[in-house]
């Protein structure tokens, strides 16, 4: 019988009261700058996709020198930027009863920071919960764990901001270290840095003050790392994401996004080398790097060098997701749409195949039939039309449910348009490498085989991938070929290695009566594919009775 696709399904089902998508808000009040992030809220999936993101510059920061008040021009821009949030999230069909805001360092140490609180409520209707150092490295969790998939590994999450820096120890089931320490870009920027460039001697001084703020911090992270165990840093918000823009610019095939982009220590080493040698002016001029994060990346740069040492870390990930998805995260926990963390985090790749799958109208029972068919002929044929070691599963599932997806652009050239698709979409929990992998598959699952000018083929780096990338899209070509009526006619599919190098495959109808012929044609259209994919001849036998079959 046709193999069940991967993951169980009992986790996405919808629960009671929640049939329709819902639009929530989360809006983040930084040090630096207030983000608004509009999210689709899946029940059935129990995930979300996010709609919109806003990011501006507030600098609440900058506080009055004498009495650390939150001043009165930062006070006016973030009121100015959190009316637009609150008309932007209400312009998506958000209730204000969804618009979830969070406070952070600069508010929680500000003397007038609860008055400012309670004037965003009476004056915008918006409850602003001012969270924690702890509780801000726990949201920062849920935001991480939302975009990408730990396996068994342990992460160390690194959340750099503009008053604190939060370092957190966590695995896919739950944190096991929360931390929270006042350093951060604008604070050292405001507090210590006098002359730009720093001089050598200054530069020195910042890193061992830096160094001394975060030790507490970095001990108690190492004491709960279990032996054996080799911790995956994971660094997010705005000093990471300049700093993996300004290594992707130079790299040969730029990403199109940053998230699960690596830096190693090498290459961050080399970047801040740079950075302290040039002044603001050359800094405003490093492209996608803006005015603001100009003036502050080289104290931000400084804390993740120096914490990166600390632990001993060879690279960093980069994550694209932090606070403020954490908060749609914490959302879905307090409604019950989230029960097991473990399970949420365990399918993030399933969910987000599934988001794809509605997003571009893909006619999911057919989709999901191919990827059975995929998945039979996957475990069916393992030395025989692949070798590979189970990693390629996931991703030839994935591009069987997607590899239709661009059929309402063309249907003549579907499958180029669904490679663009996949290739410029979100498929979070999967590295960039997988992510181009999976684009790949869906192209060459019809017409031609690879080739060395495609722009597809190109981007796949190194010869094991190539190699997954052709026998799963040959894999994938297969099961395409035995989908090619709208009601399914195939129950099952036995494959057998016979002399000679010959794979001779046999298809169980739905019903004794039913003609299968027009899907033994359609696999016979693949034997000139497989012979030149994999070298081995391909044979279709004429379905046996059912009484039969076992």
């Amino acid at each position: 019988m046709t193999e069940s696709i991967a993951g169980s399904s009992a986790p996405l089902s919808s629960p009671e009261g929640f049939a329709a998508i819902r639009p929530v808000a989360g809006i983040d009040i930084g040090t630096n700058s207030i983000h608004l992030l509009v999210a689709a809220v899946d029940p059935a999936l129990r995930s979300f996709s996010v709609l919109l993101t806003e990011k501006s510059t507030t600098r609440l920061g900058e506080r009055d020198p004498e009495t650390g008040d939150l001043s009165a021009e930062a006070i006016e821009r973030a009121f100015t930027t959190l009316r637009h949030c609150r008309e932007l999230a209400a312009s998506h069909g958000v209730e204000p009863g969804d618009v979830v805001t969070a406070a952070t360092s600069a508010v929680r140490e500000a003397p007038n920071g609860r008055e400012f609180l309670q004037a965003i409520q009476e004056q915008l209707g918006l409850e602003v919960d001012l969270v924690s150092g702890p509780e801000e490295a726990r949201l920062i969790y849920l935001g991480v764990l939302s975009g990408m998939a730990f396996g068994d590994q342990p992460h160390v999450i690194l959340d750099i901001g503009g008053g604190s820096t939060e370092l957190v120890l966590a695995d896919g089931r739950d944190a096991r270290a929360l931390t929270s320490t006042r350093v951060g870009a604008v604070r050292l920027q405001r507090d210590l840095i006098r002359e730009d460039p720093l001089p050598p001697r200054r530069v020195e001084f910042l890193r061992a003050f830096i160094q001394g703020a975060l030790e507490p911090a970095v001990l108690k992270v190492r004491q709960r790392v279990e032996a054996g165990e080799q911790p995956v840093l994971v660094a997010t918000s705005g000093t990471a994401m300049a700093i993996a823009a300004m290594a992707a610019a130079e790299d040969p095939r730029p990403p199109l996004r940053m998230q699960g982009y690596r830096v190693s220590r090498q290459r961050l080493d080399q970047l801040v080398n740079r950075l302290l040698t040039l002044t603001p002016e050359q800094r405003r001029a490093i492209p996608g790097l803006n005015e603001r994060r100009a003036e502050i990346i080289v104290p931000g740069a400084l804390i993740l060098q120096t914490a990166m040492g600390m632990l001993g870390a060879r690279e960093l990930v980069v994550s694209e997701r932090a606070l403020r998805e954490g908060l749609i995260v914490d959302w879905m926990l307090r409604n019950d749409l989230i029960v097991d963390r473990f399970a949420f985090q365990s399918s993030i790749r399933q969910r987000t195949v599934l988001h794809q799958v509605q997003r571009y109208g893909v006619d999911q029972a057919r989709a999901e039939r191919v990827a059975g068919y995929a998945l039979s002929l996957y475990g069916q044929t393992q030395g025989l039309l692949h070798n590979d070691d189970g990693s390629g599963r996931q991703l030839l599932w994935a591009a069987a449910m997607l590899h239709s997806c661009g059929q309402h652009i063309n249907i003549g050239a579907y499958h180029k348009h669904s490679w663009y698709l996949i290739r410029h979409g979100d498929l979070l929990g999967y590295s960039d490498s997988e992510h181009l992998m999976v684009a790949a598959i869906a192209r060459y699952h019809r017409r031609s085989l690879p080739k060395k000018r495609h722009e597809a083929w190109q981007l796949i780096d190194g010869r094991d991938q190539r190699r997954t990338v052709a026998s799963m899209a040959l894999l994938l070509r297969l099961a395409v070929a035995l989908d090619r009526r709208p009601q399914p006619t195939v129950a099952g599919i036995q494959v057998r290695r016979e002399p000679e190098n010959l794979c001779a495959i046999r298809l169980e109808p739905m019903a004794q009566d039913l003609d299968l012929s027009l899907e033994r044609w359609s696999l016979q259209a693949c034997e000139a594919a497989v012979e030149e994919s994999m070298g081995v001849r391909l044979k279709v036998l004429e379905p046996e009775p059912l009484a039969l079959l076992t």
